[in-house]
């Protein structure tokens, strides 16, 4: 089964293109509370479990991503394929608790509102972000998950456990993508992500931001047809 997982504060609906396209695919709605991204990754596996399908074929974007390794670190057996897409895989600089934090207070100050309308619009090709079709949604969607669901999510991105040793054991057809526009997870960083899994193949899409998979879904969706393609090592 392929199976989607969203990132910070994004649900299901980040992916309708992709879940339309690929009969039989699923995306995580929910995290519910979880401020761990472990307890993401077996919310994620008790999704596959209730779905029934025990060969995963895991797409993470961006928390997603981290989200995906840890599947990976629980069940390696598990993942027939990997996606990691507009994501990281360095640990915590030593900046970053307190501007996580600041983003937060902004919500706690302000409003979420506040808060959404401070973080995502960076997260969005220029061109992209002036198109309601594509923007609203997203922000609809974001707007919806609240301030207690963000928290719980920046604790687990806050306490996240190192992962680039990981990548050297990955041996499954990996897919590591990301938009041209990105500044949040740039190209440089993905070339890095694919330069340490031995069987994978990088995808950079043209005029894309953060937000890849309803900025440019037509891309994203090739790029995942040849990655379920690539030949297993």
């Amino acid at each position: 089964m392929l199976l989607f997982l969203p990132g910070l504060i994004c649900d299901a609906s980040m992916y309708a293109p992709q879940t339309a396209a690929f009969a039989g695919s699923h995306a995580v709605d929910s995290y519910d509370m979880a401020d761990s991204l472990q307890d993401m990754a077996r919310i994620a596996l008790a999704d596959a479990d209730r779905l029934g399908a025990d060969r995963l074929e895991v797409f993470g974007h961006s928390m997603g991503g981290r989200v995906a390794l840890e599947l990976y670190r629980m069940a390696p057996e598990r993942v027939s394929r990997l996606a990691l897409v507009s994501t990281g895989v360095h640990p915590l600089g030593a900046n970053e608790p307190a501007k996580r934090e600041a983003l937060k207070q902004v919500g706690h100050d302000n409003g979420f509102e506040a808060l959404v309308d401070e973080w995502l619009p960076p997260m969005v090709a220029e061109e992209n972000r002036a198109n309601p079709e594509i923007y609203q949604p997203m922000r609809d969607m974001c707007l919806g998950m609240g301030q207690d669901v963000f928290d719980a999510q920046i604790n687990a991105l806050v306490t996240r456990p190192e992962v680039e040793d990981l990548l050297g054991q990955i041996s499954c057809p990996t897919l590591v993508m990301t938009g041209e526009l990105d500044q949040w997870a740039p190209p440089a960083q993905h070339e890095d992500i694919a330069s340490r899994i031995a069987n994978s193949q990088l995808v950079v899409v043209p005029g894309a931001g953060h937000m890849i998979q309803l900025e440019a879904p037509v891309a994203v969706n090739e790029a995942i047809s040849r990655w379920l393609e690539m030949p297993a090592s």
